[in-house]
């Protein structure tokens, strides 16, 4: 038997260690480096101490050390990082060995890498982890994509290390070729973004809206976590309320200027490209650059008054319609994302397991959810489910929330309330079920200055006609009907 480790882990920042430590929870040998040599041996001596964990202060000397195929996992920062690691080992690794890069990486970056590898005969694995330090430690939502060849090799420690769902199957399965683990962590993220914008919404009218103390929120979170917005980030909203610091909630203290590491602006990016409307990420991405515009937020309240008016609601009444309309705004969410993953899956020819991405999503990650067990029925009863919206039960909870849902956005719209992403949602929902929409004024417009053409709803859809609006635009046409 060989004393070669199962796996090498170059990177050890917290989510490094803890994936290393879950790993030889579950009985595989590991071989770990870092770029500096000093936090290798300080990992040895404190946190994988008396463990089979094996430290190389060397990446290449960690390469060597393992079993063949070699399985080599980076969790390195995105960018130059990952391919400066990766050139690092090319003159050790073989054809047929693995590399896994486990960090945010941007999927067009691993799109690119896939293909370089591929030609050298080195399958690369593109592989989003979810579920921060915690997650990493017992038990992540792991997203695995790029070369196929690789997930015999790689499948028996990923999903041992995975999170579980109740019925004990690994949050962890193949998404497709190339860059397509990455993308699904992507667009999980900008979820994520619009899941906490919504949340925030809900928070803000609470407070300002029925003048509620943040422990009367905290008990409003903790009694929608048992019901249909059971969630982690319900969860922890709740906590975060009740939090107190000298006797005063802690939230309460916290600079209103919200960050962001990017993942949330690549899934609004990528939607643009893809021509997908994904308007509730778009709108949580541009909360967030809002909230960063503190200074000139403080000098605008002062010269164009922030006076926020009564809202005029029952409190129960109100939060029962808040409820709804968190749900409903979640669905469209929900929605726009697989609208994204159907368009990303035809323009790359990837083959996504729909049902399979929710389940992987059930246990382990940031936006685990009751939610997420549905949609993977929906996509197990109806596997080429056009639209998430379509499915029946969907459909029926989405009109369940409708009726709540306006009233909340009517009473902030009456109150000065900004709900940007509970808004967009709706305007989405309303929009897309609009068989017909004004689209055809805009159409003639762009005719009108600068000869884009039209088509007719009299004639068959792909002929484009011109009109000479004012009588000296002539025949010549743009023939960019897209532009």
């Amino acid at each position: 038997m060989s004393d070669k480790a199962d796996i090498g882990l170059y990177g050890l920042a917290v989510m490094g260690q803890n994936l290393v430590l879950n790993m030889n929870d579950n009985g595989f040998k590991v071989a770990v480096s870092n770029r500096s040599s000093d936090k290798v041996d300080k990992f040895l001596e404190n946190e994988a101490k008396g463990t089979s964990v094996e430290g190389y202060h060397d990446i290449k000397d960690m390469v060597l050390a393992l079993k063949k195929p070699r399985i080599v996992m980076l969790m390195v920062k995105a960018g130059k990082p990952v391919d400066l690691t990766i050139e690092s080992i090319m003159d050790v690794l073989e054809p047929g060995d693995i590399v896994i890069d486990g960090g945010n990486s941007n999927y067009e970056d691993s799109n690119r890498r896939y293909e370089e590898l591929s030609a050298k005969g080195i399958r690369f694995v593109g592989a989003g982890v979810s579920g921060g330090e915690e997650g990493a430690r017992h038990g992540p939502s792991i997203m695995p994509g790029g070369d196929k060849e690789a997930w015999p090799h790689i499948k028996p420690i990923l999903q041992a290390i995975a999170a579980k769902t109740e019925d004990g199957e690994p949050c962890c399965d193949w998404v497709g070729d190339a860059g397509a683990g990455h993308f699904v962590k992507m667009v999980h993220n900008g979820i994520e973004y619009g899941d906490m914008q919504l949340i925030c919404e809900a928070y803000d009218l609470m407070t300002h809206l029925l003048g509620m103390s943040a422990k009367e929120c905290s008990e409003v979170f903790t009694r929608w976590n048992k019901g249909k917005l059971d969630s982690y980030l319900i969860e922890i909203t709740k906590n975060i309320l009740a939090y107190e610091e000298n006797g005063e909630p802690l939230v309460e203290k916290i600079l209103d200027t919200a960050g962001q590491k990017g993942t949330g602006k690549w899934t609004a990016v990528s939607a643009l490209d893809q021509g997908i409307p994904l308007t509730l990420i778009g709108e949580a991405v541009f909360s967030r650059f809002l909230s960063a515009l503190k200074d000139e937020r403080v000098e605008a309240a002062k010269k164009l008054g922030s006076e926020i008016r009564s809202g005029g609601a029952q409190r129960e009444t109100f939060l029962d319609w808040l409820e709804d309309a968190l749900y409903g705004a979640k669905l469209i969410s929900y929605a726009q994302g697989y609208m994204l993953f159907r368009a990303a899956a035809k323009n790359f020819g990837w083959e996504l397991n729909y049902g399979g991405i929710a389940l992987m999503w059930r246990e382990g990650c940031i936006i685990r959810s009751r939610f997420l067990g549905d949609i993977k029925a929906a996509f197990d009863a109806e596997p080429d489910l056009e639209n998430l919206l379509f499915a029946p039960y969907f459909k029926e909870q989405i009109q369940k929330s409708e009726e709540g849902w306006r009233n909340v956005i009517a009473a902030a719209v009456k109150a000065g309330v900004a709900v940007p992403a509970l808004s967009a949602a709706l305007a989405f929902y309303d929009g897309y079920r609009r068989e017909r929409l004004p689209a055809n004024l805009l159409q003639a417009q762009r005719d009108y200055f600068g000869a884009h053409t039209y088509e007719r709803i009299d004639k068959p859809r792909g002929e484009f006609f011109h009109t000479n609006w004012t009588g000296e635009g002539g025949r010549v046409t743009s023939g960019t009907y897209n532009a």
